[in-house]
């Protein structure tokens, strides 16, 4: 059986990734359809050998249309998903808006697919943050075995988390200070290129960046509500490739060893040793593959039982384009 797609934003990173993916994974569709605000109407992007003619989003009836891969914003998906809705089998959302909504389910395959079964209350499915999916792939197989009680991540996130304008703003910034330009931020409420940025979305009352917030959240619906996440995200001058130090505090006994073993055999999940020749892994080596890398594996002598993890992967990749044509893919094996 084959299906009728239509990806929503399919003129932006995450967009392009989308039809990348769909068409590298061979998912059976019948006919794909690209969507986009009206500025982007009439543009040209690829899928596979095809040329798609950008639709306006707008003006577009989805009737006949079986699956919408979405990621164009909050407000965008907001104003068409209810409408969208009432044609289509499901809405496979890659923004915040309906992430924490208790009717839609918040998915990464490798950790809970059978949350997927609940769908059909509102007939949309959410895609995670980009930093929490790297993060809770390198978790599962460990709290499969050993309760996890607290985890502590630092993240070390790419410009391109922040879409083209974000990636942009580093190559100009970057070729500006060579040439003795000021930098002139205007997507970063900081200069980028040569710093630093500990601000990912906006600041909450509590002093906490909404990413932080949402890492901490989304870990919980989707992993189990009982872990403690505490999360400080940082925007780096990368242009692809978001990276964390993590550090996981479990109930009982479990060393970096076993953390070892158990990511070895583990789905998703690329484990580099030290003591092999890449020793650890950067996110300039991963961009475009689908896993998430773990190195640098070691126990922390702090707690009782506890170890720490370097974690990097591709954030248009598994962080966003792969994880919702996975989520797809599961859809029409199980559910459709």
């Amino acid at each position: 059986m084959t299906y009728k797609v239509a990806v929503v934003g399919a003129s932006g990173n995450v967009g392009r990734e989308m039809l990348a993916i769909l068409d590298e994974r061979k998912f059976p569709v019948s006919d794909v359809v690209a969507l986009g605000s009206s500025k982007s109407a009439g543009g040209q992007v690829s899928f596979g050998d095809q040329d798609l003619t950008v639709q306006d989003l707008a003006k577009f009836d989805f009737k006949g249309v079986d699956i919408v891969l979405s990621s164009a914003g909050a407000k965008v998906s907001a104003e068409f998903a209810s409408e969208a809705t009432k044609s289509v089998a499901a809405i496979i959302d890659n923004t915040s808006h309906f992430r924490m909504d208790p009717d839609v389910p918040l998915v990464v395959p490798e950790v809970n697919p059978q949350a997927i079964a609940d769908y059909k209350k509102k007939g949309i499915i959410a895609n995670p943050n980009c930093s929490t999916i790297q993060m809770v792939v390198a978790l599962k197989p460990l709290h499969d075995v050993v309760k996890i009680k607290r985890v502590v991540v630092s993240t070390y996130q790419s410009v391109s988390g922040a879409g083209r304008e974000g990636m942009d703003e580093l190559f100009s910034q970057t070729r500006g200070v060579f040439m003795n330009n000021p930098a002139m931020p205007a997507k970063f409420d900081k200069q980028i290129a040569f710093n630093c940025i500990p601000q990912i979305d906006a600041f909450m009352d509590d002093g906490q960046t909404k990413e932080e917030w949402k890492m901490a959240v989304e870990t919980k619906k989707i992993l189990d509500p009982k872990i403690k996440v505490c999360a400080n995200c940082v925007r780096v001058p990368v242009f692809i490739g978001h990276s964390e130090m993590v550090n996981v505090e479990f109930e009982e006994e479990l060393t970096a060893e076993d953390a070892k073993k158990i990511w070895a055999r583990a789905k998703g999940v690329t484990l580099i040793d030290l003591e092999s020749d890449m020793g650890y892994i950067t996110p300039v080596e991963i961009a475009g593959e689908d896993a998430v890398f773990v190195s640098r594996v070691r126990d922390d002598p702090t707690v009782d039982f506890g170890i720490n993890f370097w974690c990097v992967s591709d954030n248009l990749r598994k962080g966003a384009a792969l994880n919702a044509v996975q989520i797809a893919e599961v859809l029409v094996k199980d559910y459709l």
